[in-house]
């Protein structure tokens, strides 16, 4: 990265894109809405399971004027769902500004390990075990979603649904690679408790991306 590139990139005016495209929702509480998905690089976080390995070195993916970004998105849709990579890693004010300002509704889907910036619609919190939430996040997730691979995950997603507020909708989503064993715990836990939703990653079996 070139040292004005970088500038800019701390700055938020231009980001690590690694991909945009639109397409439908496949989780949480917009699944089955078409929506437009920026892919931002850069993730530290490092979850075993995560399907998309390929965004956590920013250097990979090429700095993107905000602009652009924008430009892009409004497009196809007036939904943008900001995601990665951990998109927290960077300020995401400028994006936001941009988005707002061409009318579109804005969703990130964060781990909530770094502050959150930007002006959002809708936070989808999906909080992991090594690196926990800031408390703002906690305070305004308007969705948990709370991966589980084994049984100790729901002990750990009570301790989430603990800290965010009493409004935030709550979700269990089966990590994709064990679901066939994990779906029937989910449905069982969610029938015994439920004040929790079920997620699933519909857009896999759509076989869309």
């Amino acid at each position: 990265m070139k040292k004005n590139e970088e500038i800019l990139v701390n700055e938020g005016k231009m980001l690590p894109l690694m991909e945009e495209f639109y397409t439908i929702q496949g989780e949480g509480f917009h699944k089955g809405t078409a929506a437009y998905f920026v892919r931002i690089g850069g993730c530290d976080v490092g979850c075993h399971w995560c399907d998309v390995k390929e965004s956590w070195n920013a250097e990979l993916h090429p700095p993107t004027s905000t602009d652009i970004i924008v430009k892009n998105a409004v497009q196809y849709s007036d939904v943008v769902v900001v995601t990665g990579g951990e998109p927290l890693t960077w300020d995401m004010t400028e994006l936001t500004k941009g988005l707002k300002s061409k009318g579109a509704q804005t969703h990130i889907e964060t781990s909530g390990a770094y502050p959150l910036t930007g002006i959002w619609d809708w936070i989808c919190l999906s909080p992991k075990k090594v690196k926990l939430p800031q408390q703002m996040v906690y305070e305004k997730a308007h969705e948990l979603k709370c991966i589980i691979y084994n049984k100790s995950d729901f002990g750990f997603a009570e301790e989430q649904a603990a800290q965010v507020s009493e409004d935030c909708i709550l979700y269990l989503q089966p990590e994709w690679s064990v679901r066939d064993k994990v779906v029937p715990l989910i449905v069982d836990y969610v029938m015994k408790n439920p004040k929790w939703k079920v997620s699933l990653q519909t857009h896999k079996y759509l076989n869309i991306p």
